[in-house]
């Protein structure tokens, strides 16, 4: 027999959903997934404290929270399965969710919760020195010791890359913020807070060709995008916020999605172009990208999901 929903991703958005079935005792697997994406838990899993998540006055550590989340689910009897999803064949009912290992399950309704993956850099000396100076998240190694006094990077100009820059200059003796462009992708209120902090500086028009440095990062090598000249700058730390991917290439086309990759949903619903088939969390969502708004999703999903099930067996009689 088919099982009633599948759920493809662990973060938030899926372990929230999971929540939700279980205790609704409708028959359900969770692929955790293991290398596809990231790691089992989502990004939360490479993030320091989190101080906006209700309930931990003190704040969580995203493996905490992640592995809180994923117990809860459990304790509710949650079938989970630390595989990736290969594949899925949506243009037959019930479905059918291919796994790494080959195995093939079916399943009558379907929630995709496998989130998106921070975009780097594609050089050599970037992958050189990624933990040895550069991240893609300053929240999680902006306090470390290493950066504390020492003149920071980052690199993006859009609303991501310049709270990470005034998120640093709590740690770091100066920000650069490294922009490609002449002006801001962020909001006119985040230009603002960039344009007047004391110590955050602004290099326009310029873009990464190299990261040097022995064992750890010590500099940038900067070229102007206008003249082509060249520059560079010192600095201890140097944190990439240039955008997400979905996590989507497993879909292969199968759902309407934008022009990033992002899986369109309905209105302000959960429900995707596939009737039957639902999206949570931050592989439709590439506005807000939150713990707490991929939870939401993760619930609205669930339930919507329910309801969809409840309709087609009345239906069906």
């Amino acid at each position: 027999m088919p099982e009633k929903v599948i759920i493809i991703g662990s973060g938030p958005s899926g372990l929230t959903a999971a929540i939700y079935i279980a205790r609704a005792n409708i028959s359900h697997i969770l692929f955790e997934g293991f290398q596809s994406g990231g790691i089992p838990g989502g990004q939360l899993m490479t993030t320091g404290i989190i101080e906006n998540f209700p309930g931990f006055k003190q704040g969580v550590s995203g493996q905490r929270l992640m592995a809180e989340m994923k117990e809860q689910a459990v304790g509710m009897d949650a079938k989970t399965i630390m595989e990736d999803v290969d594949d899925v064949v949506l243009d037959c009912q019930p479905f059918k969710v291919i796994s790494s290992s080959g195995d093939t399950y079916e399943t009558e309704s379907l929630i995709i919760a496998t989130g998106a993956t921070a975009l780097r850099l594609p050089l050599v000396s970037e992958k050189k020195f990624w933990g040895r100076g550069i991240s893609a998240c300053a929240v999680c190694d902006g306090a470390l010791p290493i950066f504390r006094n020492k003149p920071l990077a980052v690199i993006g100009g859009g609303d991501s890359a310049i709270e990470e820059a005034i998120h640093l200059t709590q740690f770091g003796s100066t920000v650069y913020i490294i922009h490609r462009r002449d002006d801001f992708r962020a909001s006119k209120i985040m230009q603002k807070r960039a344009k007047t902090h004391p110590k955050i500086e602004i290099l326009w028009n310029k873009t990464v060709s190299e990261f040097t440095g022995n064992l750890k990062l010590d500099g940038i090598k900067l070229k102007d995008a206008l003249t082509g000249e060249l520059s560079e700058i010192e600095v201890a730390g140097a944190f990439e916020a240039i955008g997400h991917r979905p996590n989507t290439a497993f879909l292969k086309g199968q759902l309407a999605m934008d022009e990033k990759g992002y899986i369109l949903t309905k209105g302000s619903s959960t429900q995707t172009s596939v009737d039957g088939v639902f999206a949570a969390g931050d592989v439709q969502d590439s506005r807000y990208r939150q713990a707490i708004t991929a939870a939401g999703s993760g619930c609205m999903a669930a339930l919507e999901a329910e309801r969809w099930l409840q309709k087609k067996e009345a239906v069906n009689g």
